[in-house]
């Protein structure tokens, strides 16, 4: 980001869009718990590579100046938060300008490589007494689903294209070089679609299904090679931009984009294709979006996913945590394991995997990036009326993604099913 902030925003400047962010919690508990955080903060400068530098000079950790670095600009603040809210008073104290750093993917990239040693198991027994509590919108109901969906990806189309390519493909890209640069990433976003779709055997006509449209490269690479696509979305900005590119690609004849949840799609379809949705089905509808595209996937058809996972160990204690991401960036969502999904798929469809493929080093590079690109456009960022909160919120959700695919902690598959008794293995 190019933004300088040399302190706290301070909350005169935080507009009431942001309450959490405008005052650090209070209270003889967040106190204390502030102390424990502190402790732990220095606790791991002193084993990680990176450093803490304070307000006044002191510098704990590394001695390595070239080391990624945490400036805290209000150490009391950050303290109480983490303390109180673990995580997501960390997330937020960066919202509030109360820490910066010198290289922010990288540091988080050196806190997720660590993530399971941060807290001392003795310390752990306490974790209880900190997490915050899932709302409602964690329940994705048909009504609430809408609603968590909208909340991100209806926030203005101008906004996610001052940082995406020219495909608006808001996903893992499948680059052919090791360090890519922004120029490749348009062909890098097709070759991924065209794989997905070629794992899907995907053809002159082909009924094609898509959970989630995004904004529609999908459906034109699909409807390009002949096949008839029914694209389904929960967004209306994504269906209004996705149906004019379309349009404009001439090809409005074979593509139907609607709004629509895909529990309440009715058919059958010789491919099934959704691109990074699952993550926002949530923990208890895995089970139903898994069952719906076995219910949807024709006899002899394909239905291929690209799906963002984590460890299993990590899942399962995430399932019952609220995180900032939940709370700032997907509400409703969690990221399932692989195997979650192999459970759910083996046991209750006939879906069987005949194809695998990680592109997590690929996904690193498409958030570096993202952020980069994200991080220019401050200026036009602004003048679209997204403020320095809402920036620098955004700025830590896409190098917290990129450390993760960097760590390891998260990875991304092409995972293509077929129904028991198609046969035959894409591998």
């Amino acid at each position: 980001m190019t933004t300088d902030i040399t302190g706290s925003i301070g909350a005169a400047a935080i507009s009431d869009r942001w309450p959490a962010v405008a005052r650090s919690p209070r209270g003889v508990r967040s106190l204390v718990y502030g102390r424990i955080a502190d402790g732990l903060l220095r606790r791991a400068a002193a084993r990680l590579a990176l450093r803490l530098e304070y307000p006044d000079g002191t510098i704990v950790g590394a001695a390595d100046p070239t080391l990624p670095t945490m400036v805290i600009h209000d150490p009391q603040s950050l303290a109480r938060r983490v303390g109180r809210f673990g995580l997501i008073g960390f997330g937020e104290a960066y919202m509030a300008g109360e820490w910066d750093s010198t290289d922010l993917a990288e540091l988080m990239t050196v806190f997720a490589n660590s993530v399971a040693d941060l807290i001392p198991p003795a310390l752990q027994r306490l974790r209880p007494l900190a997490v915050v509590r899932h709302p409602r919108s964690m329940y994705n109901s048909l009504k609430q689903a809408r609603n968590n969906i909208s909340e991100h990806y209806d926030l203005s189309n101008d906004l996610f294209g001052h940082f995406l390519d020219e495909t608006m493909t808001y996903s893992s890209a499948l680059f052919d070089t090791g360090t890519p640069v922004w120029e490749q990433l348009p062909e890098a976003q097709r070759r991924k679609i065209d794989r997905l779709l070629d794992a899907a055997c995907v053809g002159t006509g082909s009924r094609v299904l898509e959970i989630g449209t995004g904004w529609g490269e999908l459906c034109i690479r699909a409807a390009s090679r002949g096949a008839h696509v029914h694209s389904i979305t929960l967004s209306a900005e994504q269906q209004r931009l996705a149906r004019q590119r379309v349009a404009e690609a001439g090809l409005s004849d074979l593509v139907t984009i609607e709004l629509q949840d895909y529990r309440e799609v009715e058919g059958r379809y010789d491919a099934v294709v959704s691109v990074e949705m699952i993550e926002a089905v949530g923990y208890r509808f895995w089970p139903t979006y898994f069952q719906t595209l076995d219910r949807l996937v024709a006899p002899g058809g394909r239905v291929a996913v690209q799906a963002i996972t984590m460890p299993h160990d990590r899942m399962l204690a995430s399932r019952n945590t609220y995180t900032w991401i939940q709370k700032y960036i997907f509400p409703g969502g969690l990221i399932p394991s692989t195997e979650a999904i192999l459970g759910i798929t083996e046991r209750q469809t006939r879906l069987r995997t005949v194809g695998m493929r990680s592109l997590r080093p690929h996904y690193a590079e498409t958030l570096r990036l993202w952020r980069e690109r994200f991080g220019e456009r401050h200026e036009a960022v602004t003048a679209l009326g997204f403020d320095d909160v809402f920036q620098r919120m955004w700025e830590l959700y896409l190098a917290y993604s990129e450390a993760g695919f960097r760590s390891g902690y998260l990875d991304v598959y092409q995972w293509t099913f077929a129904p028991t008794g198609s046969g035959g293995s894409d591998r």
